[in-house]
């Protein structure tokens, strides 16, 4: 049996679809399992490390901009998708797949629909609370919708036709106990760690912020720090860093480029800094991570803070908007939460109640039925 999944622009989008193939491969180890993302994209690295072939097909985004530019841009994706369209014919005609799996970023588009044509069944899964534009066009086409919530079945033509399965997370998530992982990444099991991520890109907004930071915490922070930049930022950081920190490294303070190892630096974590969209929220309530969540700005129908005051209101995490706080607020409030253990365990036990632990499973289920 062939499986095709396409995914891609963010690791969000990535992630939960390694999770159903994970998912898949444990149940049928002899199972194709072929991945379609765009040319020069994250996941033309990230499917690879997970040990899947990917193909990749030209496309480009939709600016939601009125300018010339933008036009002129759009009127470009519109020709890109046609021929994209075409190029996922020919992958999909020569793997012949009996059923093709979308799970975000503009890419799913051309491939879903070249499958649809094609007559191969087809299902795409909406992580978010509020589906984004390459969701909205395909659910008229697709045979199974998915969601991550409940209440994002209102956006949908049909709701009684989207299934709530909740967001997969990869099995790696699984694996490490704190204990373990912390030794592994050869940290003191007594000694508290931050994890700070701000998306698989990064954000420059939030990256300044935290380079004010760690050059506050000095040399006797109280805690260890893993601080991924994003791809975008990695470089100005390290300069920036070298004048305002540059013993950094030695006081705990790890700036990387991006997590790879991300099940296992989550796990170590005791709190967490980040944003809110749903495939990392998905994680930390599945591992019950408490969490300070910075909801990103640059979003559609501001979606991410409706999904982090979700999980506010539940008691697992602290919100802070971006522009309305300084790094010398955010590391009060860091320093406030890691001195109360019994609050951090009370978070902990919130974000475990909201975990949609079996997502992964349900997702698997309607895929194979669509094969059946």
């Amino acid at each position: 049996m062939n499986f095709l999944f396409t995914c891609g622009g963010t690791a969000g989008h990535i992630n939960p679809a390694l999770a159903v193939a994970g998912r898949l491969r444990e149940l049928m180890p002899d199972c194709g399992v072929l991945f379609v993302g765009a040319e020069g994209k994250m996941e033309t690295d990230l499917v690879p490390r997970e040990g899947y072939e990917i193909r990749t097909v030209n496309i480009t985004n939709v600016s939601r901009g009125h300018s010339l530019d933008a036009v002129l841009h759009n009127i470009g994706t519109m020709k890109n998708v046609v021929a994209a369209t075409r190029e996922a014919k020919i992958i999909i005609r020569a793997y012949k797949p009996d059923v093709a799996i979308g799970t975000g970023g503009y890419v799913c588009y051309p491939v879903l629909r070249a499958a649809h044509e094609l007559r191969i069944p087809t299902a795409v899964h909406e992580s978010n609370a509020v589906p984004g534009l390459t969701t909205k066009m395909l659910a008229g086409s697709v045979d199974a919708v998915m969601v991550g919530f409940e209440e994002s079945r209102d956006f949908y033509p049909r709701p009684e036709k989207v299934a709530v399965t909740g967001t997969p997370v990869r099995r790696g998530f699984a694996r490490y106990s704190p204990r373990q992982a912390k030794a592994e990444l050869g940290l003191p099991p007594d000694k508290p760690l931050v994890v700070s991520v701000w998306g698989s890109l990064g954000a420059a907004h939030m990256n300044g912020i935290m380079e004010d930071f760690i050059a506050r915490a000095g040399s006797d922070p109280g805690f260890a720090l893993i601080h991924a930049s994003g791809s975008n930022g990695f470089e100005g950081m390290k300069e920036k860093l070298a004048e305002t920190a540059p013993d950094h490294a030695r006081y705990g303070m790890d700036v990387r480029e991006y997590i790879y190892d991300m099940p296992r630096v989550m796990a170590a974590a005791d709190l967490i800094l980040c944003r809110s969209g749903a495939s990392t929220l998905a994680e930390l309530t599945y591992l019950g991570k408490p969490v300070i969540l910075v909801p990103s700005p640059n979003v559609t129908n501001n979606h991410q803070e409706k999904n982090a005051r979700v999980i506010e209101k539940a008691g697992g995490a602290k919100v802070l908007l971006e522009g309305e706080f300084d790094a010398a607020l955010l590391l009060e409030t860091v320093k406030t939460l890691l001195a109360d253990p019994e609050g951090l365990r009370g978070m902990a036990a919130a974000m475990k109640s909201l975990a949609v632990p079996d997502a992964a499973e349900k997702i698997t289920e309607i895929v194979l039925s669509l094969c059946r």
